[in-house]
């Protein structure tokens, strides 16, 4: 926000240098990234640079200095023809003192060529012979030093200069043609020179992305008296009764709609200091009727759209028209004012008349109704929408502009009507036209001004400083609020420019935010806590969180983090069948074991067209990252955790569950100087990560029981089941999702795990052993069963034959052969008998092995096989 020092002077009297203004306003929250002058002097000692280093940000100084007895308000009475140049022009100027011939090439003096002497003066910015400018011809703003030197045969010293060489705007296609009143041989600095403020305004303190919302900060910081801009507009013409109607479908989407009428306006330039303000702010200047709006926005921040009343009234079919506020509708379209044809979203909020759109709504008008050189009646509109709406066709249509910007902050409804006469007036006193009697104002849902309480001991304890009643009063008074004192307590009611006040303890915190910002953040002292301290609680499930991660970290896996954010497309990918539908049994499973997807959450105000849904499962995210990934790193290990998001069937709020999720790929080791193992990965190792990090959580009674999954291949993929329930499931990724996914044909391993489910089981404490004192007996025992026996079958049964004395049961081998018969298996498990107290005897092992060799022939059919 570029603020002229010269028109907040209008609100509010600077008493402050210009710097310590700058360093207030910073630490008030309105960062002043940068001070320009133009035309004042700069303060002694300084120079363009960075100044300032007490503010939270230094802030930068620049500009130029108009020397008072070197550039000064000139006047020309005749434009004449140059003698051996069809581009320049002389000028018969004079500057106060005496009269001078001037050389220019400006083409706003070629329609008064050789026309003789000027029906009346042109009142110019004239630099004398010696003053320093910038160079109107060269890229930037390059200081040159007007010297005498001759052009096309004529003597030039001295010129009449643009906005460029004096440091006001980059426009250098004419020569500045000041409004007549300008004072002749006036120093020109003492006419109008200026400072610009660039303030760098954050989404809460949207209230003050306008002058007269600065000139309001300014008077709370200084105590200065704060004169509002004018709302009084003679309104002669014929009353707007009937002349024009307001529909708004939904007061939500649009909460106030205000409009007014001005008719036989002259469509012509705005005043030169009209301008000047506009470009020192940033804006170019268009005419006296679009630049009303514009200025109307920068001054008090409402911004307002001028419709030509005549387009209305045609295509309303000579009727008065109907202004309607609505939703877009499937397959509308609108050509907007940059010229551009714009399809329409369903959530982009239209202003229409009987025969269509002719506006986006807080956002940019439509060509056909804009104001041209033919607009001799004009409809001026100033309303409130929806901010999250306007954010969301701004995203969409790739549209920001400046009114866009502050409705998509939120401006309070009670701006419009006061955005609406000020621009009439102004209009009125810049085109010559007359105003209707009356506004039409439709105002269905006006806010509600929250009152919030506080008293001393609140400001006490929450910023640390002890202020009076009446100290805290002061300061919520120079803020506007309207207040009630009763005792210690203090009764705020927020001003109704204001919608960032909230209600109850929110609205105490941004109370007090309130009275730190003007009483001075630096003023606050450092002290020490006087308040309890809350009791120290541990947060388990945080805690086990970060062992989880340290453990997988530990395992070689590297944590990453995706977007909460997708879209339905995008999770489908994850399934062999796209959009799979829910199956009749698939309520009974757990979620994770599920064929599908559920009733999305969907965004209001996505920031991508690709981001609208929130996710229900890790997964999709993470085979992303590896997709992305997959050229530069051959071997992939990646875990995440994180939030997923299910609707709710009770609540309007969703289930949050955390899950964790895997991803394999790869070779096992990356070839290096030493022998490596770079066959691929496989199931196995997941598992075995798995089991590692179900070790490392000392969580016992854990099962892995083959399953079908429509993510994962067929015949290698089982669930995790702990304390008989189930926890997730893992395994290769199916090949048709795969196919999905630009990776290499290495196996792609990933799982997906209820991590909430998986800290609960999670003991507290946990017993240890003793290293045993006594060695170890191991033996090896194969037996051969039916294939489709699960072999963790087996080693329960051996772990129940061999009771306490067999210590450790690890499968080392899997055989199928002719030898073995069809439909049959050789499971070899590597047994360890162990006792605590002694040395276990030849006789003791041999005893354990025929009672297992027994038990597992006769539960299972096993037969020992030799090895």
């Amino acid at each position: 926000m570029k603020v002229p020092v010269s028109w907040l002077k209008d609100y509010v009297d600077i008493t402050l240098p210009l710097e310590e203004l700058a360093r207030r306003l910073t630490m008030a929250g309105l960062e002043v990234e940068e001070i320009r002058y133009v035309g004042l002097p700069m303060p002694k000692g300084k120079t363009e640079g960075r100044s300032g280093g007490h503010l939270r940000q230094e802030t930068k100084i620049s500009g130029i200095e108009w020397e008072a007895d070197k550039i000064v308000v000139g006047a020309i009475y005749e434009v004449m023809p140059h003698p051996n140049a069809d581009r320049l022009v002389l000028c018969r100027l004079h500057d106060g003192t005496q009269e001078h011939l001037v050389l220019t090439g400006a083409p706003n003096l070629f329609p008064y060529k050789g026309k003789g002497p000027l029906p009346k003066p042109i009142k110019v910015a004239y630099a004398r012979e010696g003053a320093r400018i910038y160079d109107g011809h060269q890229p930037g703003q390059v200081l040159t030093t007007l010297k005498r030197t001759k052009i096309r045969g004529v003597e030039s010293y001295s010129m009449a200069c643009s906005e460029k060489e004096l440091g006001i705007s980059e426009d250098h296609e004419g020569i500045i043609i000041l409004d007549d009143d300008a004072p002749l041989g006036m120093p020109l600095v003492d006419y109008m020179g200026d400072a610009v403020l660039d303030i760098a305004i954050t989404p809460n303190l949207i209230r003050a992305a306008n002058i007269w919302g600065v000139a309001r900060e300014v008077t709370a910081l200084t105590a200065q008296p704060l004169r509002p801009p004018s709302f009084q507009v003679l309104m002669e013409g014929a009353p707007i009764q009937g002349r024009v109607s307001i529909v708004i479908s939904d007061p939500q989407l649009n909460p106030r709609f205000v409009v007014g009428l001005i008719e036989n306006v002259e469509i012509r330039p705005s005043p030169y200091w009209v301008q000047r303000r506009l470009r020192l702010a940033g804006m170019r200047p268009i005419n006296n009727i679009v630049d009303v709006t514009n200025y109307v926005m920068l001054e008090i921040g409402q911004p307002l759209h001028a419709f030509d009343y005549d387009v209305l009234r045609a295509r309303a079919g000579g009727e008065p028209p109907t202004i309607i506020t609505r939703l877009a509708r499937p397959g509308e379209r609108l050509v907007t004012l940059d010229g551009v044809e714009r399809a329409l979203d369903e959530f982009t909020i239209l202003v229409t008349d009987q025969a269509g759109p002719l506006a986006l709504a807080g956002v940019m008008g439509g060509a056909e109704s804009e104001v041209s050189q033919q607009t001799r009646n004009v409809l001026l509109e100033g309303a409130a929408w929806n901010m999250i709406h306007t954010r969301r066709t701004v995203l969409a249509q790739n549209l920001p502009s400046e009114a866009a910007y502050r409705f998509s902050r939120g401006i309070h409804p009670a701006m419009a009507e006061r955005g609406v006469l000020r621009g009439l007036e102004l209009m009125r006193q810049w085109s010559g036209g007359k105003v209707a009697q009356g506004l039409v104002n439709n105002y269905p849902l006006p806010p509600s001004a929250p009152t919030v309480e506080i008293t001393p001991k609140d400001v006490e304890r929450w910023l640390g400083v002890r202020l009076s009643v009446a100290e805290i009063a002061d300061i919520l008074r120079r803020l506007e609020f309207s207040l009630r004192v009763d005792g210690q307590s203090i009764y705020a009611t927020a001003p109704d420019h204001r919608l960032d006040i909230g209600e109850g303890i929110v609205g105490q915190a941004d109370l007090m935010e309130e009275i730190a910002r003007i009483y001075g953040y630096d003023r606050i002292p450092e002290t020490r806590m006087a308040d309890a301290l809350p009791p120290q609680r541990g947060n388990p499930s945080l805690e086990v969180e970060e062992r989880i991660r340290d453990l997988l970290v530990t395992l070689g896996l590297q944590e990453v983090m995706t977007y909460r954010m997708t879209a339905p497309e995008r999770e489908a990918r994850i399934f062999s069948e796209l959009h799979p539908a829910a199956s009749a049994t698939e309520g009974h499973l757990p979620p994770l074991e599920q064929n599908s997807l559920g009733p999305y959450l969907r965004l209001v105000n996505p920031i991508a067209s690709d981001r609208v849904v929130m996710r229900q499962r890790l997964l999709p995210g993470l085979l992303e990252v590896v997709e992305r990934n997959a050229r530069l790193y051959p071997r992939q290990a990646l875990f995440e955790i994180g939030p997923v998001f299910l609707a709710s069937e009770t609540s309007r709020l969703p289930q949050e569950p955390t899950r964790l999720a895997l991803v394999l790929t790869g070779p096992r080791q990356l070839p290096g100087w030493q022998a490596a193992d770079t066959a691929p990965m496989d199931f196995y190792d997941l598992k075995g990560i798995l089991q590692a990090l179900l070790d490392g959580l000392h969580i016992a009674e854990v099962r892995y029981e083959a399953a079908e999954h429509s993510t994962y291949h067929p015949g290698k993929c089982a669930r995790l089941i702990v304390n008989g329930r189930s926890l997730g499931v893992f395994g290769e990724v199916h090949p048709l999702v795969r196919q999905r996914y630009d990776l290499p044909p290495t196996p792609l391993l990933a799982g997906e795990f209820d991590l909430e489910a998986l800290q609960a089981l999670v003991p507290d404490r946990y017993d240890v052993q003793a290293v045993p004192a006594y060695p170890p007996v191991l033996e090896d025992l194969a037996v051969v069963v039916d294939e489709s026996l699960p072999a963790e079958r087996v080693a329960t049964l051996i772990e129940q034959a061999g009771g306490k004395l067999i210590s450790r049961i690890r499968l080392f081998d899997v055989y199928r052969g002719e030898q073995i018969g069809r439909g049959k298996k050789s499971l070899a498990y590597s047994l360890t008998y162990q006792a605590p107290d002694r040395t276990l005897t030849d006789e003791e092992v041999a005893q354990i092995r025929q009672r297992i060799v027994r038990r597992l022939e006769q539960e299972l059919g096993a037969k020992l096989r030799s090895l």
